[in-house]
């Protein structure tokens, strides 16, 4: 596939330097995808309403694009694919949610979604959620996206896939999952 690129987006508070991020950038890139991990310091602190235009504007996507989200940036994933006006290849959601997952406040979700756009805008799906994540971004969290827009939901136990006190550098299957 000529062009083939993608976005990771971060997690609530993280950075491009934490977790996995650096070391799936760096697998992709050895397969010949552009790789962006932008750092979003605004993620899930500022409202949705005044953030996704930032970050719609600041990126291009297109039908090659793959795009991976954790946490905070999985449930920012459902707005941008909500917006953007092309069908991308892939989106993972690891550790994703779409309604309050704990009495956080979550800035980064929005009222509500218009699940059909977010499905046509993207061609292949994942969701991928642990049944004992500390946050709440769960498996029933998973379910509720799988089941207003399919895909592929893939259930682990595997706390939150990475945080301050869960060293998580290398995720194999993100790895294996991205064409």
């Amino acid at each position: 596939m000529v062009g083939r690129k993608a976005i990771i987006f971060h997690g609530t508070g993280g950075n491009p330097d934490v977790v996995w991020y650096r070391w799936l950038a760096g697998r992709l890139e050895a397969r010949g995808y552009a790789v962006e991990v932008p750092y979003l310091p605004g993620l899930n602190v500022e409202p949705i309403a005044t953030f996704l235009p930032t970050v719609l504007a600041g990126h291009h996507v297109d039908e090659n694009t793959v795009l991976v989200g954790h946490s905070g940036g999985a449930a920012f994933l459902l707005a941008f694919l909500e917006h953007v006006e092309v069908t991308v290849a892939q989106a993972i959601l690891v550790a994703g949610y779409c309604t309050q997952p704990n009495t956080s406040d979550e800035p980064v979700l929005q009222e509500s979604y218009d699940w059909a756009a977010i499905r046509s805008h993207v061609r292949d799906i994942v969701f991928i959620n642990s049944r004992e994540d500390p946050y709440g971004c769960d498996d029933r969290q998973g379910r509720a996206m799988f089941e207003r827009l399919g895909g592929t939901q893939i259930v682990r136990d595997d706390g939150h896939f990475g945080d301050y006190d869960q060293p998580y550098e290398r995720f194999e299957l993100l790895d294996r999952l991205i064409p």
